[in-house]
């Protein structure tokens, strides 16, 4: 009878070892650097506290337990009567605790937290001044663009009105005949002259006498209010109404006023 192969040999499982030179000896040093590795985590891991540490936990145990007779200070004043947990004091209206301990952990000299401190007060104040002054300049800026719109806009106005009264009183001058304004600014200047008229208008203007009113000095206003006077005595006529009264009476009683302002 033949005897009977073990299953667990290498011939019944057909298992074929690596026999490459030198791979038992790469696997050695993979598996102790790997041990290498854990441990190295293992030690940072249970690392010693520092000095810090050490001296924060010592500090806060010992300002946890009250004070026992073996500390000289607490002796000298069981000495003098005091007791655990009593008041400071004579009368015993003193403070119960101690007063708390504040560390200095930085490098810094005393009172360089207060240095620091004031100049940021200063800083934010210096920003507070600079963001006032940031917005007051802004306001009165804000405030001369509108002045200066406003301005643009009444200066529009009045050219309008000064155009409306120079357009009546044409109308108004023609109706009776009269064929030269009593100044040249008095009517509407055509939109286009020819160089000839242009010569004999400035030629006109040199021989004018010097005591009468220029068109070049006066400004919308002036012209404005004298032409408004020459209309409402000439021609008893009110730009402001729109209205030609029949006499001085009916003007000065229904019209309310020589002015714009007078009309709102």
């Amino acid at each position: 009878m033949a005897e009977e192969e073990d299953y667990m040999s290498d011939s019944f499982i057909n298992v074929q070892e690596d026999i490459r030179p030198g791979l038992p000896m790469l696997r050695q040093i993979r598996e102790a650097r790997r041990k290498e590795e854990k441990q190295q985590e293992a030690n940072l891991k249970n690392r010693q506290k520092s000095l810090k540490e050490e001296e924060q936990e010592r500090r806060d145990i010992g300002l946890k337990n009250a004070l026992g007779c073996e500390n000289k200070g607490f002796a000298l004043l069981q000495k003098m009567g005091y007791k655990s947990g009593q008041a400071l004091g004579k009368s015993g209206d003193g403070i119960v605790e101690p007063i708390p301990l504040k560390v200095k952990t930085g490098k810094s000299g005393i009172g360089h937290e207060a240095s620091l401190k004031r100049k940021a007060e200063e800083k934010l104040e210096s920003y507070r001044r600079k963001s006032h002054m940031k917005n007051q300049t802004e306001a009165k800026a804000a405030e001369e663009f509108r002045m200066r719109l406003k301005n643009k806009q009444d200066e529009m106005k009045l050219e309008g009105d000064l155009r409306r009264s120079q357009r009546a009183c044409q109308q108004l001058d023609t109706q009776k005949n009269i064929q030269v304004p009593r100044e040249a600014w008095y009517w509407l200047r055509p939109e286009e002259e020819t160089e000839e008229e242009e010569e004999e208008e400035e030629e006109k203007e040199q021989d004018e006498d010097e005591d009468e009113y220029k068109s070049e000095d006066l400004s919308v206003l002036d012209k404005l209010q004298i032409l408004t006077s020459y209309l409402r005595e000439k021609h008893l006529y009110c730009i402001w109404c729109g209205t030609a009264y029949e006499d001085k009476e009916d003007l000065s009683s229904n019209c309310p006023g020589p002015t714009s302002a007078d009309h709102d």
